[in-house]
């Protein structure tokens, strides 16, 4: 039986695929994150962007732990 998480299809070939845009996602997120690091001083809108991409990439990161224990619950 298929699950849902947070409206996305979760078991089987969907759930791999879901998995692996998460962590695609997540690691663009951080890759984001790492050059704004890099900069010397941020503006006031690399301010933003910063911690926008820090709470996107929480959230995405729950998600990919939510899915990943939804896969071992999966008989």
């Amino acid at each position: 039986m298929d699950r849902t998480v947070e409206g996305s299809e979760v078991g089987g070939k969907a759930t791999a695929e879901l998995l692996e845009q998460l962590k695609n996602e997540h690691a663009r997120l951080k890759a984001r994150l790492t050059e704004l690091e890099g900069h010397v001083s941020l503006t006031t809108d690399e301010q933003v962007e910063r911690v926008r991409l820090k709470k996107l990439k929480l959230a995405t990161k729950d998600r990919i732990v939510a899915v990943t224990a939804d896969l071992k619950k999966a008989p």
